[in-house]
């Protein structure tokens, strides 16, 4: 079984290593088969490609799309695409473009509750305000000591209902999957379990993710327990979809599992790579 890692994040989104430390840090850790899918951000392919070649390691393009489906912020990974795709790299840009005015209302809505300087604050983990996250805001109250660590602050505040929430409306599900399948790519649902749909709202997810002809869905994954797992092959099983792997790794000191160290696949499910197998990128 390829370990593949096809979900992890630089410091060009909302990770905190830069591609040639992941591609590194992969190859170190026996991944076999590696992507880069920095949030709305095509940016560091590039250099991911070449750090990879140059560690030896085969290489996908990818990236993972926010989008808005039944008032829900989902991810949608895309796998597999030409990176110079002019559709996608436009798309991509409007969808990035409403994440700088969405946080300077978090910031506001935190000064509301007496944490003030938190947008200057939240930048100083991120180079461009393009692609600004909860994440850069979570890392912030940790270190001016709001909150003991980011697990907190996503309790406290940043999710609906607490100080600092302010919905954005993302790209569609169509756009996202159309994009990526335009540009040569395979669309993937990710990390299903953590979206926490009615299962009526999911099976409209899948049908309709499938009908605009999405092609995958994160069956292992960094935050998917065993059980779930299991859950989401029978979802492959049931939409007829290709099966993905990937850690969704940002950073040695806050994600839960590390590039390389997942679990397989459950027996019995065709993989995202083997369907991409034509689209992977030797190493020199």
């Amino acid at each position: 079984m390829t370990n593949a890692d096809l979900h992890c994040h630089s410091f060009l989104s909302d990770g905190t290593l830069a591609p040639e430390a992941l591609a590194a840090r992969a190859k170190a850790n026996g991944v076999e088969l590696w992507a880069l899918t920095d949030h709305d951000e095509i940016g560091g392919q590039a250099r991911a490609r070449a750090a990879a070649s140059a560690a030896g390691l085969p290489y996908l393009t990818g990236t993972e799309i926010s989008v808005s489906f039944a008032g829900v912020t989902v991810h949608i990974v895309g796998l597999g695409f030409d990176a110079d795709d002019a559709t996608l790299v436009q798309g991509l840009a409007a969808t990035r473009g409403g994440r700088e005015a969405r946080a300077r209302e978090m910031a506001a809505e935190l000064a509301k509750v007496g944490i003030r300087g938190a947008y200057e604050g939240a930048l100083k983990y991120v180079g461009n305000p393009e692609v600004i996250s909860r994440t850069h805001f979570a890392r912030h109250l940790v270190e001016s000591g709001v909150c003991n660590d980011t697990n907190e602050v996503f309790r406290r505040f940043l999710v609906e209902g607490k100080p600092g929430f302010v919905p954005h409306r993302w790209a569609s599900l169509r756009n996202a999957v159309e994009w990526i399948s335009n540009a040569g790519g395979l669309a993937v649902v990710a990390h299903p379990a953590r979206y926490k749909f009615t299962p009526t709202e999911e099976y409209a997810l899948f049908s309709e993710f499938k009908a605009h002809g999405g092609r995958g869905v994160e069956v292992v994954t960094g935050s998917h327990s065993a059980a779930e797992a299991v859950r989401y092959a029978g979802t492959a099983r049931e939409f007829d979809l290709l099966a993905s792997r990937g850690s969704d790794f940002h950073s040695p000191d806050e994600s839960r599992i590390d590039l390389g160290g997942l679990p397989p696949l459950p027996e019995g499910l065709a993989s995202v790579w083997e369907a991409l197998a034509g689209r992977i990128h030797a190493p020199a």
